[in-house]
């Protein structure tokens, strides 16, 4: 094709409008058909480099927009696109200095400042995300900026401006995707109760209307039903995380072992980690290759050392794409995947949504149903997931004997003997205590801790502080039960063997409900603290029930609320019989199933065979009891 320079242009607006209809494969040729003519069009090469990134061909796209910058830098839409493949390679570093020269050149561009704060996020630079958020938003006020910036400031803790975020984004839109839930789990946070009943109520409610309105990790602590919960999941994964295109076509790998891939972004100081590396040293390699799949930050801690040493291989895939790890893990011929991420920060559905594997599990991170087709199995017990409850699971259930719960039979407990006094607690006064976190905490527990306090003459509440603005909301509710606030004492957080240490220090271990404590039950336990626990109407509310039963302590499952307050009384009353139920615990702790870490690989094992042999004989996932 040749023709002059207004022709040229004419065949390029062509082109130009093709792209606008969506239809990028007749762009794509009026653009290629231009630069035969003339090779250095500057806007034919910038939007066929455009065109190949929305095609999937990205390397292809930086390539031309590249060439397109050589011959004219000043059009910042060209660095603003090439920065946009850039991020989709995973290359934040590369990306970033693209959004800085397009905002050089047009720092008026709002969607420049958002790829920006893309970027700085992924590059681990919140703070500076913030900024180019909130320049965004001093552009144009937006619903899911503000959104953006409550979710940075929620993950540094600063929870009351995170509610203000939140909160400017509802008012805006109330319907934007997961903003209820977003707003009232920063409430809870805070400690923050007023008319907190009516909003969760709500929130349950929005979510049984088929509304995606929360985050199915932030439902947990909301008083819905499993077939809410069910439903939540559902609804979040079709907005967020449907099926795609199958990377696994139905083959039958044939291996002298089987290939069982975990993947986590919490391979570091995190307390799935500290959970469940024994699991991974005590898998028995004869039978089973055993494969890390990290796409979160490498720390450098002791723990991450640890697991990094235990797995056969493992993958360090932070700067890999989803699509890039689901093709690793078909390439390597995976058997079995399991997501230790559920629906939790930092989570990647996406892979699993691809099917990778010919099988697919969920464990650990996530106590619930993952309201997905591709994922086939929920790793549970007969407490959390009992059996006439599995219909409210998309996954089928493999029950595992006594508890679903992985734990570490060489977590450190320091030595140090930690008194009293230097933990602000009174020497002689019945300490009760509650280390989970406080958006588990709701008002109407709350009120019975407090009666509690009331009847036990002298005795004090020793939580975790999790921010500042929480402690002062819990000692002003607790004035306004009449109760003096000097009696809640709250912790700091510390160093995970001293942390162990210290509840030594305590006499009784008060769960939470809806929301049981789940590692934090652990922590009392393997530091000889008994748990009392009141089980509830799903898999998130019994996990305290379950580890109980497996170390030996059922006396201490309340069956209501109502006995959970009158039995919580009465051991305070009775120290004697207390002392017999912590000595009980110091028995049990090394020769009950809870902390045998060993006993439960092989349990965990025997769950996996019997996973890999129905699909090696053809036949569908189903449900899987494993025997004791």
């Amino acid at each position: 094709m040749t023709g002059t320079a207004a022709s040229l242009q004419a065949k390029f607006r062509e082109g130009l409008a093709l792209h606008r209809e969506g239809d990028l494969e007749g762009a794509e040729g009026v653009y290629r058909d231009v630069l035969e003519s003339q090779p250095a069009h500057f806007d034919s090469l910038h939007m066929l480099g455009l065109v190949a990134l929305q095609r999937g061909r990205t390397e292809t796209g930086i390539g031309l927009i590249q060439q397109a910058i050589s011959l004219n830098d000043r059009v910042p839409a060209a660095h603003n696109n090439l920065g946009k493949g850039f991020l989709d390679l995973q290359r934040p570093e590369a990306a970033l200095p693209c959004f800085d020269r397009a905002l050089a050149l047009d720092a008026g561009h709002r969607e420049i400042h958002l790829n920006r704060a893309r970027a700085q996020l992924t590059l681990g630079r919140p703070d500076e995300a913030l900024v180019s958020y909130r320049h965004a938003l001093a552009l144009q006020p937006d619903a899911e900026i503000h959104r953006n910036c409550g979710n940075i400031l929620y993950r540094q803790k600063r929870y009351r401006e995170a509610l203000a975020a939140y909160d400017s984004a509802w008012q805006r839109k109330p319907d934007l995707l997961g903003i209820e839930g977003h707003r009232l789990d920063t409430r809870l946070h805070l400690a923050d109760w007023k008319d907190l009943d009516r909003e969760a109520a709500s929130l349950v409610a929005s979510v049984r209307a088929g509304k995606a309105s929360t985050q199915p990790f932030i439902f947990l602590a909301a008083p819905g039903h499993a077939a809410d919960q069910q439903q939540c999941a559902r609804l979040w994964a079709e907005r967020l995380h449907p099926p795609a295109t199958p990377l696994w076509r139905g083959e039958r790998y044939a291996h002298e072992r089987i290939r069982i891939a975990y993947l986590s972004a919490d391979f570091r100081v995190h307390p799935m980690a500290f959970l469940f590396a024994g699991l991974i040293e005590h898998h028995d390699r004869s039978r089973f290759d055993i494969i890390g799949v990290s796409f979160g930050t490498d720390d450098g801690s002791e723990i991450r050392t640890r697991i990094r040493s235990a797995f056969e291989t493992f993958v360090d895939a932070r700067t890999k794409s989803e699509q890039e790890i689901a093709a690793l893990i078909r390439a390597r011929e995976i058997d079995i995947v399991v997501d230790l991420m559920g629906y939790t920060t930092n989570s990647r559905t996406g892979i699993l949504a691809q099917r990778p594997a010919p099988v697919q599990a969920q464990y650990l991170g996530f106590p619930g149903t993952m309201g997905v087709p591709y994922i086939d199995y929920v790793i549970a017990d007969g407490v959390v997931v009992p059996e006439d409850e599995r219909g409210f699971y998309s996954e089928k259930v493999v029950t595992l004997p006594d508890c679903y719960f992985v734990n570490d039979d060489k977590r450190a407990i320091a030595p140090r003997i930690f008194g009293r006094t230097e933990l602000g607690l009174p020497p002689e006064s019945f300490v009760f205590c509650c280390f989970n976190s406080t958006h588990k905490i709701t008002p109407a527990l709350f009120g019975r801790w407090m009666r509690m306090l009331a009847v036990v003459d002298g005795s004090v509440l020793w939580l975790l502080r999790d921010n500042a603005d929480a402690a002062d909301n819990i000692r002003r509710e607790a004035s306004h039960r009449g109760i003096d606030p000097a009696r809640l004492v709250f912790a700091d957080r510390l160093p995970v063997p001293e942390h162990l240490a210290r509840h030594r220090a305590a006499d009784l271990f008060l769960d939470t409900l809806p929301y049981n404590a789940h590692t934090t039950a652990a922590d009392a336990l393997w530091a000889g603290l008994p748990v009392l626990t009141c089980p509830g109407a799903t898999f998130a509310g019994r996990v305290a029930a379950s580890m109980l039963r497996a170390v030996g302590l059922p006396e201490l499952i309340a069956p209501s609320l109502d006995e959970y307050e009158r039995l919580a009384i009465a051991l305070a009353a009775d120290r004697g019989r207390l002392a017999e139920i912590r000595a009980r615990l110091a028995g049990n702790r090394l020769t009950k199933p809870l902390f045998d870490t060993a006993l439960f690989t092989r349990r965990m094992e025997a769950a996996f065979t019997a996973m890999h042999a129905r699909h090696q004989a053809g036949l569908p996932p189903d449900h899987i009891e494993v025997a004791g």
